[in-house]
């Protein structure tokens, strides 16, 4: 059995296809290819469906010959001698068509492992992406936090000047310069955060965790969502897993009407004969040789009666448990479009807002320019642009965070 190799193009056009990536930047596909080659928990999935597809070999044999050996402490007499020892081997055989459907089953279950690891990796390529886009928006918040406080130290210059020519108090001054500092606050308590993400992806790519991560400079909302197929869903390889288990078990109850059948056994006996003393005739001597067969028949088979029924609740139990994880899924998917749907709403809506911002920070620019200005307006206005930023920075993040989920639900 073959591993279905995840084509690196098709990767990225699932989780990149729908932005440009700075020149100068890492692009996803590189993190998504390097996490897929290097995640111990991949490697780990991998290895234990090879452990499991091994298991065909195993199950491919018969049961042990048996082979014993006596010897006659007192030697029975017979006519043609004493007998000394007896050596005999016997071989049974399960029923016709046993083995291979043994060999069925453990393959099946070994389909039903790999899927384990498509499973594993759809989660992790939509983890390294959902980091990304953590790393961009921590980032991005960042750079409006840098020049939010360029903007306050200008209005700061604007304040002194204006406190010199007896226009505004030193009070507006003190204002400003705190708002400066819970900014500069906010841009640390970022720069940590964005610290602890990075070691989040890094460990995702198994490498050390201060490794360095470069992320684009900045992302757009694009003006039309990727196509969806929601009918994709029932391919789900979480889906396809209880498919394969539910296959397994009716391999399985194969197995045990075969294992019910009867065993077939043959063998041969030898026995050696010491010549008897004194005595001539044809047969003085020879050693006795007898073939054997046998029949092994499971007349108590309670124990199979049970697997019988036991493998028809196990049936049951996986399909309902299909059910419970497609409905699941189902929801997940109905809430990752619509809050990507309220990302792009929340997005027009803070661009608006921040255009409104922007014209009444230059109708205070002007009023500064005839002599008034008041400056809680201007820290009203800050601050206002500030969070119209922020929420913008949000609604992009989230987009793209709730495209990595629906890519993993129905790509």
């Amino acid at each position: 059995m073959n591993y279905i190799k995840i084509n690196k193009k098709t990767v990225f056009i699932l989780f990149a296809s729908f932005f440009m990536l700075s020149a100068h930047s890492q692009e996803l596909q590189t993190l998504i290819d390097v996490a897929l080659n290097n995640n111990p928990e991949i490697q780990k999935f991998e290895l234990q469906y090879k452990r499991a597809s091994e298991k065909v070999n195993e199950v491919n044999t018969f049961p042990n010959t048996e082979f014993g050996i006596g010897y006659f402490v007192s030697e029975p007499e017979t006519r043609t001698g004493a007998q000394r020892f007896k050596v005999s081997a016997k071989q049974m055989l399960p029923w016709f068509g046993t083995i291979t459907t043994r060999e069925n089953y453990v393959s099946l279950l070994a389909d039903a492992k790999y899927e384990d690891i498509v499973i594993a990796k759809r989660k992790l390529m939509a983890s390294v992406s959902q980091s990304y886009y953590n790393l961009y928006a921590n980032k991005a918040k960042q750079k409006v936090l840098t020049k939010n406080i360029k903007l306050l130290e200008t209005y700061e210059t604007l304040a002194l000047t204006s406190v010199e020519v007896g226009k505004a108090s030193a009070v507006d001054v003190l204002r400003l310069q705190m708002r400066q500092n819970e900014m500069q606050q906010l841009k640390e308590v970022l720069q940590q955060q964005f610290l602890a993400e990075q070691a989040n992806l890094n460990n995702l790519l198994n490498k050390e965790n201060d490794a360095a991560v470069t992320v684009v400079d900045s992302l757009i909302i694009p003006s039309e969502d990727f196509e969806m197929t929601t009918g994709n869903l029932t391919l789900h390889p979480e889906l396809l897993k209880y498919d394969k288990l539910y296959q397994s078990i009716k391999q399985s109850e194969l197995l045990n009407q075969k294992e019910n059948s009867p065993m077939i056994g043959f063998g041969l006996d030898y026995v050696n004969v010491s010549e008897r003393p004194n005595m001539d005739f044809g047969d003085n001597g020879k050693d006795i040789i007898m073939p054997m067969v046998s029949v092994s028949i499971p007349i108590f088979n309670k124990k199979y009666k049970s697997q019988t029924k036991q493998n028809e609740l196990e049936q049951q139990e996986i399909t309902a448990l299909k059910q419970e994880r497609l409905n699941a899924l189902e929801t997940l998917l109905s809430k990752a479009i619509n809050e990507r749907i309220s990302a792009r709403i929340s997005y027009a809506t803070q661009a608006k807002n921040l255009k409104q911002a922007k014209d009444a920070e230059n109708i205070l620019i002007k009023n500064y320019e005839t002599g008034t200005i008041d400056f809680n307006d201007v820290l009203d206005i800050q601050e206002l642009q500030l969070k119209f930023e922020m929420n913008q920075i949000e609604s992009i993040k989230t987009y793209y965070v709730q495209s990595t989920i629906i890519n993993y639900l129905i790509q």
